[in-house]
């Protein structure tokens, strides 16, 4: 069940001429329904378990879904994106990073949502990536004191400091208990469940909570007939 813009990974050349609009707002490419950012980002891989689609096919599709996530405004796509013109291999080796340090993610979660131990290599990767982070993170004063803030995402990379971040603050969180799966086995997408008795069980009730109201009617039906 893919869920990712039919858009994605599409004719670069048309991709390049949208960066120069600035003004013009662009569509989301990605549904965000984890209500965290790190879960949104392991759910660029869609339908993991049964017939996996890559959902971050470029570097594009990774800066792009930093802005539908609100980590990157759309001059810093753009110019992340026109750097990886004239950089592309440094822009594929974020693009890896990016894909290794998702997966990292949905192991250590996947082994806590299945009461297991979390993978030690994929710890070590989060570890490793939420340290990188925190270097990059500064104090700045507000109205009302002080904020935590990253540097200027200025660096192939820098988009995965507040993923890694929120990920390692999720599971140093009294919330790591309700992480959810999707209880659609063709899903199976991540979200936090926020709901008043944590009891949610579908990552997006008008998707796959109505799918399986309409496929226990039928089986009910069928069953009366």
């Amino acid at each position: 069940m893919q869920r990712g813009s039919g858009e994605i990974g599409g004719n670069l050349l048309t991709e390049r001429k949208e960066t120069m609009k600035i003004s013009r707002p662009r569509p989301p490419r990605f549904e965000l329904i984890a209500g965290n950012v790190s879960l949104d980002f392991v759910n660029t891989l869609d339908d993991r378990h049964i017939n996996p689609k890559e959902l971050l096919e470029t570097y594009l599709d990774l800066v792009r879904f930093g802005e539908d996530a609100g980590l990157l405004s759309s001059p810093q796509v753009d110019r992340l994106f026109e750097r990886s013109y004239i950089e592309p291999d440094l822009a594929a080796g974020a693009l890896n990073q990016a894909r290794e340090l998702r997966e990292a993610i949905h192991d250590v979660f996947w082994a806590i949502i299945n009461k297991r131990p979390a993978p030690p290599a994929a710890l070590a990767r989060l570890n490793a990536d939420a340290q990188a982070a925190a270097g990059h993170m500064h104090l700045v004063p507000t109205k009302n004191g002080f904020e935590w803030r990253f540097d200027d995402f200025g660096d192939f990379d820098s988009l995965l400091w507040p993923i890694a971040r929120a990920a390692a603050d999720l599971l140093a969180s009294d919330q790591l208990a309700y992480v959810r799966p999707c209880s659609s086995k063709t899903c199976e997408w991540f979200f936090l469940d926020t709901s008043k008795n944590h009891h949610r069980r579908w990552c997006d009730m008008t998707r796959c909570g109505n799918r399986a109201k309409v496929q226990r009617f039928y089986v009910r039906k069928k069953n009366s007939g």
